[in-house]
């Protein structure tokens, strides 16, 4: 009996001891601490497992489980990252830790489980990025003061790393602006802002890493907008600024023309109306006009609003300053203290009743050819050549507000406001004709009238013509060198037909005496007595005299008197030279006695 109790026993203990040994296969392990860097790749080794059994042998199996079991897979005792192109472990996504448990089991049998902890390390794989709102558009105003904070940015580095911040340089508007703290962010006003020069700046902001190899940065483009503030003063138009680039105006002086006639009337001025305008655009603040000075007691009046100035009585005939002038000034109506001041000038001038006069359509001019660079032009008599035209409207005849010029412009001639013309002498040659159209006009009535000039060149050594039938007035153009032998053939001309007419006559006197001798004789009349009532023809009659059909100088050369329009003159010249052709019948009917000449095109045949 007690050997059965003892064989039962020894059977029992046999059979705790097969569970013993079988159930050590999970025992052994224990929980598993590890760190991997974010972005390794996929089978990335974690760590080992340290059962005493074999996972697939003996019915020992291990199996993963947990939140971030599907980061992890087995290798026999060895656990691995599981990844893959779409998957990339990142400690910015996934956090910085991995969790799963590793169970086992033995004949399906849960025996123990075990905690996975994987550190993910941190790898700097990150930029730092800009809060969009830290970077819109900002406004400051112009009236904010230097070392003044006028605004902040900031940037985040998903890697946490230190950012530090950085204005570049190469920036248009850099130098405004300046950062005194690098990590903090804060931008510092630098110098003071305008807005009449710069209404808006653009500057570039850098933002790096301070605490990385790597020294990964970003950029962003700021742009600031001034806002105006009233820090300018009123200016009247146009503005002039006292030198390029500074918005300071110079005042204008306004000026205007009126007669003994005028009274209560609105004044226009040159330039412009009176106005005026805030110097601060932005602003454009109301402003009120006013006359300080001048007003001649009530006289002139303005418009506080629009600034217009009128005449409210007429002026008086005996006043003996022929000008007014008024002191007018600008200011704003929220700020009397800014304001600007301008001049008004009134001129007050007698009623225009006669035009300006040339006392000549044609002038005369000559020019001897030289090397010098420039000659006056003269007239007969080598006497200096003045273009002027008289005025009745002053005592004198000269009107001081005539201007003189010449149309079109030419550069062989120049016309001072004397009236006298000056010529490049050493651009000219010999024989060349020229036709000048002076224009005067009055500046203050703005009538024209207009003149021609007709100008020869000469020869160096020939003489100026003194009067007005000299050889070369009576052949023109024609070259000196061959004027006397024209002259000799037309005296020579002249001569056989004076013979000619002389022995007609002598014939006829002839043949008139035979017959009245025999009359006489028939009549009982002494032949020498002749009772006929004709005229007895004698060669001293002065229809036979070669001058007897010459022109007057003033008909052949200087035309009719002028003739003046109070409409602004219409001239219709040859834009392509400064010469044009001579239609006068003065010309027509003189002898074509030019020659073929290769003048320039400025030359007048």
């Amino acid at each position: 009996m007690l050997g059965c109790y003892r064989l039962l026993l020894w059977e029992v203990a046999l059979r705790l001891s097969y569970h013993v040994v079988t159930a050590s296969l999970c025992l052994g392990g224990s929980d598993i601490f590890a760190s991997i860097k974010e972005n390794s790749p996929t089978g990335q080794f974690i760590s080992n497992i340290s059962i005493r059994g074999d996972p697939g042998a003996n019915a020992v199996r291990l199996c993963l489980t947990g939140d971030n079991a599907n980061w992890f897979y087995l290798e026999g005792r060895t656990i691995r990252l599981n990844t893959s192109f779409s998957r990339v472990l990142d400690r910015e996504v996934q956090g910085s830790v991995l969790m799963a448990e590793l169970t086992c089991y033995e004949d399906d049998v849960r025996q123990c489980q075990y905690r996975i902890l994987v550190e993910i390390v941190n790898e700097n794989d990150n930029r730092p990025n800009f809060l969009q709102e830290t970077i819109q558009p900002f406004t400051v105003s112009e009236l904010t003061p230097v070392n003044s904070v006028v605004f902040s940015v900031k940037a985040v580095d998903a890697d946490g790393d230190m950012i530090s911040y950085i204005i570049d340089q190469s920036s248009r508007d850099a130098w405004f602006f300046r950062i005194d703290l690098p990590n903090s962010g804060n931008i510092v006003l630098n110098k003071p802002l305008d807005y009449e020069t710069r209404s808006y700046l653009k500057l570039i902001i850098w933002a790096q890493e301070s605490n990385t190899e790597e020294k990964f940065n970003t950029t962003a483009v700021l742009t600031v907008n001034v806002e105006d503030g009233d820090d300018q003063y009123p200016h009247f138009l146009p503005c002039t600024p006292v030198s390029p680039g500074v918005p300071v105006c110079m005042s204008p002086t306004y000026t205007t023309n009126i007669t003994q006639r005028h009274q209560d009337v609105a004044l226009e001025f040159s330039p412009g109306p009176i106005r005026a305008e805030d110097g601060d655009r932005g602003i454009d603040t109301p402003l009120v006009y006013s006359i300080l000075s001048g007003d001649d007691q009530g006289r002139f009046v303005i418009n506080n609003r629009t600034g217009e100035l009128r005449l409210t009585r007429s002026v008086d005939e005996q006043r003996l300053v022929p000008n007014f002038t008024l002191n007018i000034m600008v200011c704003q109506v929220d700020d009397r203290l800014k304001y600007s001041v301008a001049s008004a000038v009134i001129r007050v001038l007698c009623e225009n009743r006669f035009p300006p006069v040339f006392n000549r359509t044609t002038f005369k001019g000559f020019i001897i050819q030289s090397s010098s660079p420039a000659s006056i032009v003269s007239t007969y008599g080598n006497q200096v050549l003045q273009v002027q035209v008289s005025d009745r409207d002053f005592s004198d005849g000269l009107n001081p507000n005539i201007h003189y010029s010449l149309h079109p412009p030419t550069g062989l001639y120049q016309i001072t406001q004397r009236g006298v013309l000056i010529a490049r002498t050493d651009q000219l040659h010999s024989f060349e004709r020229h036709i000048l159209q002076v224009i005067a006009r009055d500046e203050e009535s703005g009538e024209e009238i207009s003149a021609s000039v007709d100008i020869e060149v000469l020869q160096r050594g020939q003489a100026v013509p003194h009067g007005a039938f000299t050889e070369q007035q009576l052949f023109g153009d024609v070259d000196s060198r061959l004027a006397g032998g024209i002259a000799a053939m037309i005296l020579l001309m002249f001569l056989s037909t004076l013979l000619f007419l002389l022995l007609r006559t002598v014939r006829r006197r002839h043949l008139q005496r035979n017959s009245e001798e025999h009359t006489a004789v028939a009549l009982e009349k002494h032949p020498n007595v002749v009772t006929s009532s004709r005229p007895v023809f004698s060669l001293e009659d002065p229809s036979f005299s070669p001058h007897s059909e010459s022109s007057s100088p003033s008909e052949s050369f200087h035309g009719r008197e002028g003739v003046y329009t109070r409409r602004v003159s219409q001239l219709h010249l040859p834009s392509s030279s400064s010469s044009i052709t001579i239609n006068d019948p003065a010309e027509k009917s003189r002898p074509a006695l030019h020659p073929p000449s290769s003048l320039s095109s400025n030359t007048m045949m």
